[in-house]
């Protein structure tokens, strides 16, 4: 498909995530990981860098890298080294990061997933194992800052692509699809407000045809809104200047999302401005193929897998199985769903519909759903064997998720919601209708077909809505005929 061209230019995106693992302990230390302790309480000797002090890897986060590659049809390093990249900041006390960089832990592999109707393929450059650095804060309001070594240590896998991506939809799609994998197999919890997700975009601009145009790099987008807002700005602002004759520098920019724009913070660096050297005090790191045959053993389905699943044993489209498998949770409620009543169809149509909707407006997940599988499959029950009508099953809905009852048949039965469907007591009513309206009789036999449906709304009516739509049709026709 020929790229979109926005104002003649070709717009190409690279993506480098940084993914907090999911480890109780520091990448390279014992101290705790957890988030919002007090500033400078979950930082030890070897996180401050204090003289004698010797990093020891952690296993669950070599774990996690090993989990990601598979996940994602990399090839797992059986061999690969540990550097220390050297640059001097306030919050790094050690005046360089540990991190990797001739040979990573994983190599390639590739995220898909669709952008409407179309699949997508963003290929993987690499992931590797790093340590995080600290914060720091600014008090504007006192004219001080300081600094939080908490976060220094944290261990962190960073996910670089391949500059294939040309538009904000797919890097946002892309993003999004990396997100679900990464909190799908447990090992990031994926919190983007507390920057266990944070994802940096490498945005640039050409002709079509042309040479890649230079780049700038987008740090720390840690929500899809401001994602798209970001790069959408940072599009504009290298064609606006660009076409005004000036030339883009290689920098490293902020997004104000108070603002919407793009601010440049420092120049762009080099892999060779960070004077890269494997670090003496770490071993290679060595993954033995028993490891990663153990792991993959472990290994939950993975989203695509599932998706396809549902489509071969639900007979779901490819859309319904693609939206109910953007979480574990989710997937998970509506297989209990659909196997406790048997209809996947309208498992799916409730779950995309009336739960989403509810936890949207909540602003709450799955696992939080104050109706839950076995009472949705219940209420899809009554539904499917005639007991009540889609209308009346959104009233029970509403009472069970507002904490009003609890027991589908109970609502049914207090609220008077049962369907009419004895045939008799139908006829009754039908053939009062047919002898009170011969207008509508008349044109229907006519071949309007406006007709027949006020007549069955007289019908409705008499009954207090009561009656069984499906049964008053097919009575009606019969009567009519």
């Amino acid at each position: 498909m020929t790229a979109k061209l926005i104002h003649g230019y070709e717009v190409v995106i690279g993506f480098e995530t940084h993914t907090q693992l999911a480890t109780q302990s520091k990448i390279f230390s014992r101290a705790a990981t957890a988030f919002g302790a007090e500033p400078n309480t979950q930082a030890c000797a070897v996180d401050l860098a204090l003289p004698g002090t010797l990093p020891v890897m952690n296993k669950k986060a070599v774990e996690c890298a090993i989990k990601l590659g598979l996940a994602l049809g990399s090839k797992i390093a059986p061999r690969s080294i540990f550097a220390r990249k050297n640059y001097f900041y306030p919050d790094l006390p050690k005046g360089y990061q540990i991190s990797q960089f001739e040979i990573p832990v994983v190599q390639g592999g590739e995220v898909s997933f669709f952008l409407g109707e179309e699949k997508k393929t963003v290929r993987l450059e690499r992931a590797h194992l790093e340590e995080d650095a600290g914060k720091s804060l600014h008090e504007d309001f006192i004219g001080q800052s300081g600094i939080d070594l908490n976060r220094a240590g944290t261990p962190l896998l960073e996910i670089v692509t391949q500059p294939d991506m040309r538009s904000t939809e797919e890097a946002v799609a892309y993003a999004r699809e990396l997100h679900k994998i990464v909190t799908w197999i447990g090992i990031c919890d994926g919190n983007m407000q507390e920057g266990s997700f944070r994802c940096d975009a490498n945005v640039s601009v050409r002709k079509p045809g042309g040479p890649l145009g230079t780049r700038r790099e987008i740090k720390n987008l840690n929500s899809f809104k401001n994602m798209q807002q970001a790069i959408d700005y940072e599009i504009r602002w290298q064609i606006e200047e660009i076409e005004d004759g000036r030339t883009i520098q290689q920098a490293t920019v902020l997004f104000n999302p108070d603002t919407g724009e793009t601010r440049s913070m420092r120049t762009k660096e080099d892999a060779a401005d960070y004077r890269y050297f494997p670090d003496p005090d770490l071993p290679p790191l060595v993954v033995a193929q028993s490891w990663v045959d153990e792991v993959r053993a472990g290994m939950p389905e993975l989203p695509r897998q599932r998706a396809a699943r549902f489509v071969a044993d639900y007979g779901l489209p490819e859309y319904d199985a693609t939206t109910l498998t953007q979480s574990q949770d989710m997937a998970s409620y509506f297989e209990a769903v659909a196997k406790a009543c048997g209809q996947a169809k309208l498992a799916s149509n409730w779950i995309m519909g009336e739960i989403s909707r509810r936890l949207n407006t909540e602003e709450i997940g799955i696992a939080d759903a104050k109706v839950g599988s076995a009472q949705l499959a219940t209420l899809i029950g009554r539904i499917s064997d005639g007991t009540i009508s889609n209308n009346a099953a959104r009233q029970v809905f509403e009472t069970l998720w507002d904490g009003e009852a609890s027991d589908v048949d109970a609502v049914i039965e207090a609220k008077g919601l049962k369907q009419m469907n004895d045939s008799g007591a139908l006829e009754a009513i039908i053939d009062e209708v047919i002898a009170a309206n011969p207008g509508n009789v008349e044109q229907y036999r006519a071949g309007k077909d406006k007709a027949f449906n006020a007549l069955v709304g007289q019908v409705m009516k008499a009954s207090k809505g009561k009656a069984n739509p499906g049964q008053v049709n097919d009575l009606l026709k019969a009567k009519l005929a």
